[in-house]
Formats: C-alpha cells, sequence, structure tokens
C-alpha cells in the first residue's frame, strides 16, 4: 500500500518566552561534539481522537499543539538555537519547524502493514544532514488521517540530545499540553561533566551512510514465548550458571541477532579484519554521583566487546558482552571527564570502520522507557514507530505496546539484509509483525 502524505502548512514556532541574555550561548559537551549529526525520529500514532472528545476539532488540536510547543521550548531553549562551530549553541530563539499533513487512509492500516520506510513520511525533515550550521535542531509533522486519527513525528538532533533526552523533552511536552502542573524540567550540566575537546582529526560522521550503500530497515517481532524461548538458549552453556544471572531479554537477543548475523554475511579474511559487538550505555546511573533522568544532552557512551568467533553459541557471548557493559563504571566516567584516551580510541575504531577493518553491528536498547505514556490530551498512543535510520549495522530495540514483546528495528546495507532475512535460524524465532 502506498502512502501519500501532503504537507499543507509549515511555520516556525519559537519560544513563548525570549531566551534570557545570560543563557544565549549554550555550550556543547566532549560527547556532543563527537555524536553524529542525525536525526533522533520517532512517531506516536493515536486513534481517532474525536472518540475521545467529540469537541476536538483540527483546528483546536493544532493550536492546542503549537501554544503548548512553544511554551515547553522555553525550558527547552537550546532546541531553538543552532550550533555553531561543533562548540556551541546560539541560543537565538529562532524556533524549530512545524508541519501540518494530510493523509488519505485509516490510521489501522498503516501501523498494521508498519514499514520503517513509510514512517520516514511522517516526520519533518531528512534525518541525516552533512552540516548542522543553521540547521534547525529539532522539528515537528502532525499528520491527520481520514479516520480522525494523528500521528506526532518527532526529530531531535544527536549533536544535543540523546533517546532518554528526546523522551524527556516528549513527557514535558505532553504534560504542559494537558495542562499538567507536573511538567518535567530539563538539566543542563552537560559540558560542564564533560568539557568539549578539540576533535581535530575525528569525523562524527563514520557510519553514515551514502546513496552507493543504501541501508534496508526492516522491523522485526519478537513475542514474549519467543524471547523466553532465546533466553532458554542463551542460558544453556558449558560455562556454567553456578553465580550467574540468565540472560535478560536485551542481552538474549543482542547475542541471537549477532550470531546470525555474522552467520549470514561474514566472509573468511585474514586476522586483520575485527568483529565486535558494540551497545550504547547510559552514562546517567553510572557517574557519581548519580545524574537524574531529566539531565539533558548525549549522556551515553558505548561498550565494545570483540567476541571470540570459536563458534561460542551460549552463555559465553552473554557474559563477554555483560562484563564489557561492566566496565562502563564511575571509574570509566571520571576517566572519560579527565583524559583523552576515549577519543584516540574512538577516532582509531572509526578509522578501522571506514577501511572495512571493523565489522561492527550496534545495539540500542529502548525497552522500558515510557514509549507508550505520552498523553496530549486525547489518550496514550495506539502504537509508537521508528522511521528507517541512516546507519549501517545498526539495531534499535523498542517494547511492544503490551510490554512483553520486542521489536527490532534492523538496519543493515542491501546485500547484507537480503543474506540476514534468509536466514532459517534467524527467521524460525521471529514473530509475524502485523499489529493485533
Amino acid at each position: 500500500m502506498e502512502i501519500e502524505v501532503k504537507v499543507v502548512s509549515r511555520e516556525m514556532i519559537k519560544p513563548s518566552s525570549p531566551t534570557p541574555n545570560h543563557l544565549r550561548s549554550y555550550q556543547l559537551s566532549f560527547l556532543d561534539q563527537i555524536s553524529p549529526p542525525v536525526f533522533n525520529p520517532f512517531v506516536l500514532f493515536y486513534s481517532s481522537i474525536q472518540e475521545v472528545d467529540s469537541d476536538l476539532s483540527v483546528t483546536k488540536i493544532s493550536l492546542k499543539l503549537k501554544k503548548s510547543l512553544s511554551d515547553v521550548l522555553t525550558l527547552f531553549y537550546p532546541l531553538a538555537g543552532r550550533v555553531k562551530d561543533n562548540l556551541l549553541i546560539d541560543c537565538n530563539d529562532e524556533g524549530i519547524p512545524y508541519l501540518e499533513a494530510r493523509v488519505k487512509g485509516n490510521l489501522a492500516d498503516v501501523i498494521q502493514v508498519s514499514v520503517p520506510d513509510d514512517f520516514n513520511k511522517f516526520v519533518p525533515f531528512a534525518l541525516a544532514h552533512h552540516d548542522v550550521a543553521d540547521l534547525a535542531l529539532a522539528g515537528i509533522q502532525v499528520t491527520i488521517f481520514d479516520c480522525g486519527g494523528i500521528a506526532i513525528g518527532y526529530c531531535i538532533s544527536h549533536k544535543i540530545a540523546d533517546a532518554l533526552s528526546c523522551f524527556m523533552f516528549l513527557k514535558s511536552w505532553a504534560a504542559t499540553a494537558k495542562g499538567s502542573d507536573m511538567v518535567p524540567r530539563p538539566q543542563f550540566e552537560s559540558a560542564t561533566l564533560f568539557p568539549p575537546k578539540n576533535i581535530s582529526g575525528f569525523n562524527p560522521r563514520i557510519g553514515i551512510t551514502t546513496n552507493k550503500n543504501k541501508v534496508i530497515s526492516k522491523r522485526f517481532l519478537f513475542n514474549a514465548s519467543v524471547i523466553e524461548a532465546v533466553r532458554a538458549k542463551y542460558t544453556g552453556s558449558t560455562t556454567g550458571l553456578e553465580n550467574e544471572k540468565r540472560p535478560t531479554r536485551v542481552e538474549a537477543l543482542s547475542a541471537f541477532i549477532w550470531n546470525r548475523f555474522m552467520a549470514a554475511t561474514r566472509v573468511e579474511s585474514g586476522p586483520e579484519r575485527l568483529y565486535a559487538i558494540i551497545h550504547a550505555v547510559n552514562l546517567r546511573t553510572r557517574i557519581d554521583p548519580p545524574l537524574p533522568d531529566r539531565s539533558f544532552g548525549n549522556l551515553y557512551r558505548i561498550a565494545m566487546t570483540i567476541p571470540r568467533l570459536d563458534g561460542e553459541e551460549g552463555f559465553g557471548l552473554v557474559k563477554q558482552v555483560r562484563d564489557q557493559i561492566s566496565r562502563v563504571d564511575k571509574d570509566y566516567v571520571k576517566r572519560l571527564q579527565e583524559g583523552t584516551d576515549h577519543l584516540n580510541f574512538i577516532t582509531e575504531r572509526a578509522q578501522e570502520f571506514s577501511k572495512g577493518e571493523l565489522v561492527s553491528l550496534s545495539f540500542t536498547s529502548l525497552c522500558r522507557f515510557p514509549l507508550y505514556e505520552y498523553d496530549f490530551g486525547w489518550g496514550n498512543p495506539a502504537w509508537v514507530g521508528s522511521p528507517a535510520l541512516t546507519f549501517k549495522n545498526l539495531v534499535v530495540f523498542m517494547d511492544t505496546k503490551s510490554g512483553d514483546g520486542i521489536e527490532a528495528y534492523i538496519n543493515l546495507e542491501e546485500d547484507d539484509m537480503a543474506k540476514f532475512e534468509s536466514d532459517q535460524e534467524f527467521l524460525a524465532f521471529v514473530s509475524p509483525t502485523e499489529l493485533n
């Protein structure tokens, strides 16, 4: 089914109150500087809102969303500014684009098929950009369906925010729209904790694909019983489990997808090629003292595991990954704050990646995030989806609405995806993706 989305209006939404002079320059942290120039995108789908409130017209919804967005931008004032020289944000209140669109058809039909490429039509702009200067740091698109359902697509630049920060912004916006007295306020301290550095020689664009290397994004569903079967598969191991907890859902699925990716795509090569599993790790809980969830910025790092390529299929692989993630502790964070070792490390890995000497599969888990709790005044989302992303070899985990299954958005180059999704052992564990 071809989805045709037509944009009917565009405007810039500015903060409802001007940013004070002493806040006009927002310094990027070191972790912001090295973050890729892409957008974090999500689309929230809401069923017919007239069923919740018959007085809610498209005009009323639009006014409500725009006013609350303007109000919440006074709290998240850097989002309304522009990046300068990968060092700071000029908080000039220039605003963020707000698009309204129409789509023929019913919302249920769109989310039933749930093709990531289709969801790119519900966000306001392309997800990768070559130059962050003068570009908006966030954007909103509100799309109205014939059935009365709506989609709220939003993008926030990775130069300023990680996934948790994006969801915190959404939580504050929804609370503002609903008229709540409990609107979460961001805490801006990332540049104090991770002061900016000279990162000349490092290219934050490494891993973002170009047209010559087309990336295919597919959504795969693992239901609760399948996940338990995968956990059981990775519990049985010769290493024993006397003192180890069994694999978590994300640990087990990461190990399973990695093994099937390797089985489907690995080419025998010389020992100079490295294979790596990469997990994004939230630093807020690992810094001393811990930071609240409302701490805004890129407060994450990666744990890299170089698996043994000796056919290890069981808990040994999970344990390797778990050990690497556990090394991202308060001592790691302290070294990250004080030295240049991490910059040297990621520069070397980036060079290997660009030369094809490093083959990695990266995992980001959004499980346990409150994806389905954003109520703007007409109830919680019927479904939350991710558009197709621009990074190759990337897996994003998201909970299903029921909370017991996991959706895996897998982004691979075209040839690799063709091999991967033909892997019979992988397919044996995948559930049908139609949403009920």
